[in-house]
């Protein structure tokens, strides 16, 4: 700004374009019946696998400023369950942060939390019902079909 003036570009040449907003592509709505329970007992628990791995990656698909590994998450999990307890609960905790991330960033009120996340690990397993029924607010909230881009609130 010169004397008060906004500054125009030279003659001849565009005007610079606005900051681009953050944009992501829209998840899966799914099932959290399903989720927590139809799919893992016809696969013998290997959808929950799967299911792990699809939502980390649709949530850094989503968000793409966050810093999350699919893979690594279901390693995590994975791995980590045969061989200690702690680490998949971590992992557990930490994807009920990601979640409630994923609804701040589409301008929700996050409502997703790790703690309960891992007090329904003792409940029955319902931890995947719990986290599937978190993501569905974000997915709800836009009501687009997957893949779509979105725009992110911040």
């Amino acid at each position: 700004m010169q004397y008060g003036y906004p500054q125009q570009p030279p003659f001849g040449y565009p005007a610079p374009a606005p900051a681009p907003a953050h944009v992501g592509l829209a998840m899966k709505r799914r099932n959290i019946v399903g989720v927590w329970l139809g799919l893992p007992l016809i696969t013998f628990g290997i959808y929950t696998l799967v299911w792990y791995y699809k939502i980390h990656k649709e949530m850094l698909q989503f968000d793409s400023r966050r810093q999350i590994s699919p893979a690594g998450s279901l390693c995590t999990l994975w791995f980590g369950g045969i061989l200690l307890c702690i680490p998949p609960l971590v992992s557990i905790y930490n994807t009920g942060r990601r979640i409630g991330d994923a609804q701040r960033a589409a301008g929700l009120q996050p409502s997703c939390s790790g703690g309960l996340g891992l007090l329904f690990v003792l409940l029955f397993g319902l931890w995947p019902l719990y986290y599937q029924a978190e993501l569905n607010k974000v997915i709800d909230h836009y009501n687009l079909p997957e893949g779509t881009q979105v725009a992110l609130a911040c």
